[in-house]
């Protein structure tokens, strides 16, 4: 008799790209000498569970026989109560595999419930549109901070005539579901299933940034055109206009609003512009003096407060105060520089700051808060600190650079 073992992908190296391809089985033989290292891609908890599973039970743990009736069990041998655990263990993305091995987990993974209870337990993974230098490629990449893993998703269904076409990304990061508008078309990527998705787009508005806001993607493009797209109804609707055009757009969301600004561009012969809109209002209006002329780089927002990562200088960071409109350097460890060499796009999540730069090298930064004493020791103005750790991208990403990075968990 056949016993199959699906294991999905076993220990795949830091630099082998995810499968878009059907699994392939895994013949098991009870001659087999296994061990806990087999499943190294769960986590601790799950691998504990397998290593009980194969001392106190029969060697065909996640396993299906060849011929015979499907096992109405998750996992033969385990209350399917432990046996979900161990499916909500199983990180991105690997879920999706998973689904392959029986009807049975395919119904128990897909369930609203099991879904629901998956965006507790997943933990934040970061999404890189990267840009070939030499063959002109774009392909979105995926980054598991706790591994330094890395993953090629599925090639993004635009047809041809669309590929020159600006594109504006965004991401709902508790959902799990990565966007990106072309103009033509609106495309949705879902962590849960490793797959895209094709809507229709907002007709004739060519859209060049977006941000997540409140479960909704807000878009602004060229000649201050403003759109706002409902994942739930697939609709869109068109929002005030801008009010001006832009040499070029970076866009930051916090607290309902979402803040634009040309920032300073090279050769700095003219005062940037900027705008904030309100969501909620379908308002636009003016952004303060202080927050426009002193955005000098990279925005991203944490804890519902405005950072900006320095392009000039020594890429000091810094947080804007909008009681007395203006930016402070924030605490702590000096942004690596000498690995995080420009561009570089970021973006965050909960108390994180993700960085990517050119060749793909991944910095995030932890924003923790600091008391008034701690700031006169530290002889800082702003009440944050950042701590940086680097995650190095294998060299053979040394010709990638980044156009957009989300991140969501997945």
């Amino acid at each position: 008799m056949k016993c199959y073992l699906m294991l999905g992908v076993i220990d795949m190296g830091p630099q082998t790209p995810w499968p878009t391809s059907t699994a392939v089985p895994i013949i098991y033989h009870p001659s087999f000498q296994l061990n806990h290292s087999h499943f190294s891609f769960f986590s601790p908890l799950s691998s504990l569970l397998f290593r009980s599973s194969f001392h106190h039970c029969t060697p065909n743990i996640m396993v299906y026989f060849e011929g015979e009736k499907e096992h109405r069990d998750l996992i033969p041998g385990l209350p399917n109560e432990v046996a979900e655990l161990c499916l909500l263990h199983v990180p991105y993305p690997y879920q999706a595999l998973s689904r392959s091995v029986s009807s049975t987990w395919n119904r128990a993974i897909t369930n609203p419930s099991f879904i629901f209870s998956k965006k507790t337990l997943s933990h934040p993974n970061l999404f890189v549109l990267a840009f070939h230098s030499q063959t002109g490629k774009l392909q979105w990449q995926a980054l598991d901070p706790s591994s330094a893993r890395w993953f090629l998703l599925p090639q993004m269904p635009s047809p041809e005539d669309t590929c020159m076409l600006p594109l504006a990304c965004a991401a709902l990061p508790r959902q799990g579901k990565l966007f990106v508008i072309n103009g033509e078309e609106t495309l949705t990527y879902r962590a849960a299933t490793n797959q895209w998705s094709v809507a229709g787009g907002p007709k004739g508005r060519e859209f060049v940034a977006a941000e997540g806001v409140e479960g909704r993607i807000v878009a602004v493009g060229r000649a201050g055109a403003t759109g706002v797209y409902d994942p739930e109804s697939n609709t869109w609707q068109e929002g005030s206009e801008l009010g001006g055009e832009l040499e070029r757009y970076e866009v930051v969301a916090a607290g309902g609003r979402v803040y634009v600004t040309e920032g300073w561009w090279w050769p700095f012969m003219f005062r940037p512009r900027g705008w904030v809109y309100e969501v909620e209002k379908d308002t636009w209006q003016e952004m303060s003096i202080g927050m426009r002329e002193g955005w000098t780089g990279v925005g991203v927002t944490v804890g519902g407060r405005v950072f900006m990562i320095a392009e000039c200088g020594d890429s000091a960071v810094k947080v804007y105060d909008e009681e007395h409109d203006t930016w402070y350097p924030v605490a702590g460890d000096r942004f690596p520089r000498e690995v995080m060499k420009k561009p570089f796009c970021a973006t965050g999540l909960d108390d994180r700051i993700y960085v990517a730069s050119c060749g793909l090298n991944v910095a995030i930064g932890v924003v923790e808060t600091v008391s008034s004493m701690e700031q006169d020791v530290k002889g800082c103005a702003a009440d944050v600190c950042v701590t940086w750790q680097v995650v190095e991208a294998p060299s053979s990403f040394s010709e990638f650079s980044p156009s957009s990075c989300q991140v969501m968990y997945a």
